[in-house]
């Protein structure tokens, strides 16, 4: 009778309890009102975080083993050092606090006692606390009871006084019962969980350092005002537990089985904790975004002001722009597949080849030949270089097996130093290249002498027209080398096809030609053999392709080689060299910010780009001499009508003969001359002037697609 009596009593506590819950979580403007009045915070600090590590411990433990069905291993929780003096003394200073605080919810729970009210009292308990400590405090209080509960769970069989004191705690009736109580401990047990989310989320905005945040900013502001209401509704549902637990314990299993009302509560409060939680973790993500723009900014204008500075060696920059720290090796070498310091790079010439994952194994491969050739060469020791890539991709977008792959694709085909991988470059330094630097995604090579300083933005235009004929790779270097170039087939061919560099020794004529239309090919190449014949000169023709439409320059080198049109290029990665020396050329001169210099070389080589962009064109040379640069529509025409100059060229030598022929057509005939600059390029100028006319040209934008540009594997 007496136990009826009991559950009978317990059962309208319950239902008491229940009918006070669903209205308080409907009031929480009020109740608040209530919490805040409590808040009166001193200078006392708390290290909060280390004593969450060890309350976190117990908790996840206890979680654990309030499962009956787990049996998997829990990982080492332990994150701090619990022996350290300090931790020690402040929990020594706080145990009395936390005793206070277990007593309280103890004592309350067995009263019955409203969890709202409870949760006052504690709040005024601890009202010279910052928020974060209240609530590790109270989270603090209550994993004591609650480790105690689950470690005698644990033990109690293996173990006589755990054993007498489970008894005590009627833990081996609630344990017979596990498989019958297990929603409410999966339910306690997802509660807790929710209450340590919260929990490291509200310390973890508390952190956020105030030099790169202030509450001004919006989301901090957000956050800061929300914490009451989070830390009240966490210490709130630590009550609930608390309560849960001590109620198995002081009123035995058959209540728990008898009602579905606490489980129902535990639920409801791990629901408003998630959603108290993701509202708190959007802001601390917000928060962390404006501290990271913040430190990439800083970073940004450090790295600005480290290249305006004077250095004793290159080891500064390069850990500013590669890796600062000295926990781990930051580079490969290409040549063994050791992963090495920077400090191999000391005091060397150092040339940063810069891409995306995107670079082609075109470049990779005239890269690789140049890089071997200058090696090959013994090169004295004090004008060696090293070269460096630096990876450098979008930090939007999410790494993946695809890319991780690209990457170790490129990296194990290169002979240099190479980033160990890409997320070594930080956002401030990729921000950096892509600024100061003007990095398209169109591979750059940026030199560094030995003191670190910039003595190059660009050196790649020089390596693909020079080699390593340009070292130092500097722009003085590169002026140099423009004084002594003149217009001449060498300079277009260099080593790409020694073939042709015999027939211009030989004093030969030479048609160096390009273009898509396959009839105008035909006709020029057929053409330009009778002419040859008739006036008895000795021709050779070269057909050069196109700086674009890959695929139709490979469907005409078929044509040309099945129809015996003449000799040509068939590997495509010649062609591609020619015309990216043509156009490193151009860039060159724009990087020099000489591109409009009444320069006859430079007129020339902004012609032939022009034509490659409208229809054919051919170079006709004799020797190192050109005779003609010139578009379709005046070099065919100007073949056609062989008869009409034929004697001319019998008297004053066939090269005069063209050249003023071909002048006189050219003078009616004025095609458009046109230039494209990809986005990628970097620097496109502002201004340009044609070179036919030496008009400025009218600025357009051009969206383009050619179909056949595949990425190189």
């Amino acid at each position: 009778m007496a136990g009826s009596n009991k559950f009978s009593l317990a059962s309208r506590h319950q239902l008491a309890k229940g009918n006070k819950f669903m209205f308080a979580i409907s009031d929480d403007n009020a109740m608040m009102k209530q919490i805040t009045a409590t808040h009166d915070p001193d200078d006392r600090d708390v290290d909060t975080r280390s004593l969450l590590h060890l309350v976190e411990n117990i908790l996840k433990r206890a979680t654990l083993a309030a499962d009956p069905m787990g049996s998997h291993e829990l990982e080492s929780l332990e994150k701090t050092d619990t022996n350290q003096a300090g931790f020690t003394t402040m929990l020594e200073a706080l145990s009395y606090t936390i005793d206070r605080i277990s007593s309280e919810i103890s004592y309350k729970a067995l009263e019955g006692i409203d969890p709202h009210a409870t949760s006052l009292a504690i709040f005024n308990m601890l009202a010279n606390y910052q928020w974060d400590a209240k609530l590790v405090l109270t989270l603090a209080a209550f994993a004591m009871n609650y480790g105690e509960f689950w470690l005698l769970a644990q033990i109690h069989s293996q173990n006589q006084l755990a054993k007498a004191m489970a008894i005590f705690k009627q833990l081996p009736g609630i344990l017979e019962h596990s498989t019958a109580l297990k929603p409410k401990f999966d339910a306690l047990k997802d509660l807790v969980t929710a209450i340590l989310e919260v929990t490291w989320c509200i310390i973890d905005l508390k952190e956020l350092p105030s030099e790169y945040i202030s509450q001004e900013v919006p989301a901090m502001s957000t956050a800061v005002a929300h914490i009451p209401t989070a830390v009240y509704w966490t210490i709130r549902s630590i009550v609930t537990c608390a309560t849960q637990t001590t109620s198995l314990t002081s009123m035995g299993y058959e209540l728990a089985l008898s009602t579905s009302t606490e489980s129902w509560e535990l639920s409801t409060l791990a629901h408003k904790l998630k959603n108290i939680h993701d509202h708190l973790k959007k802001q601390l993500v917000l928060c962390h975004q404006y501290i990271e723009e913040k430190r990439d900014i800083e970073s940004f204008q450090m790295l600005v002001r480290l290249f305006e500075m004077t250095h004793l060696d290159n080891m500064k920059v390069l850990k500013a722009l590669i890796y600062a720290k000295d926990d781990l090796q930051p580079i490969v070498d290409g040549s063994t597949g050791q992963r090495v310091n920077l400090d191999v790079l000391k005091r060397r010439n150092v040339l940063l080849l810069i891409s995306d994952l995107n670079i082609s194994h075109d470049e990779l491969s005239i890269l690789d030949q140049l890089y071997n050739e200058s090696r090959a060469q013994g090169m004295q020791v004090e004008s060696q270089f090293e070269v460096v890539w630096i990876p450098i991709v979008d930090h939007s977008i999410k790494w993946d097996d695809l890319m991780q792959k690209r990457f170790e694709y490129l990296r194990s085909i290169m002979p240099w130093h190479i980033v160990h991988h890409p997320t070594l470059i930080s956002k401030a330094v990729a921000r950096f290249i892509r600024e100061v630097w003007q990095f398209r995604n169109k591979p750059i090579l940026v030199v560094l002498d030995p003191q670190g300083k910039v003595v190059s933005p660009n050196a790649i235009h020089m390596m693909w027209i020079w080699g390593s004929l340009a070292f130092p790779f500097t722009s003085l270097k590169e002026e140099a080398l423009w004084r002594e170039e003149t217009w001449r087939p060498e300079l277009l061919v260099d080593g790409i096809d020694p073939a042709v560099l015999n027939w211009i020794k030989e004093e030969k004529y030479v048609f160096l030609y390009g273009g898509d239309d396959i009839e105008w090919i035909r006709k020029f190449t057929i053409t330009a053999k009778m002419v040859a014949q008739a006036a008895r000169i000795p021709l050779e023709m070269v057909y050069v392709g196109k700086s674009s439409k890959r695929e139709r320059v490979r469907q005409i080198i078929t044509t040309i080689t099945t129809d015996k049109l003449g000799y040509c290029w068939s590997d495509l990665t010649m062609i591609w060299f020619f015309w990216t020396r043509i156009e490193s050329m151009l860039f060159s001169k724009i990087q020099l910010g000489k591109a409009d210099d009444r320069d006859p070389l430079m007129q020339e080589i902004k012609k032939l780009l022009s034509y490659d962009k409208e229809g054919g064109w051919a170079v006709l040379s004799k020797g190192s001499t050109v005779i003609v640069n010139g578009h379709s529509t005046t070099v065919l025409p100007t073949l056609v009508n062989f008869d009409s100059w034929k004697q001319q060229a019998a008297d004053e030598g066939f090269d005069v003969a063209f050249k003023n022929h071909h002048d006189e057509l050219q003078g009616i005939t004025h095609p458009c001359c046109r230039f494209e600059f990809p986005h990628t390029t970097g620097r496109i100028p502002e201004n340009f002037k044609c070179p036919e006319c030496d008009r400025h040209m009218e600025k357009l934008t051009t969206f383009l697609c050619c179909h056949d540009e595949k990425l190189d594997e």
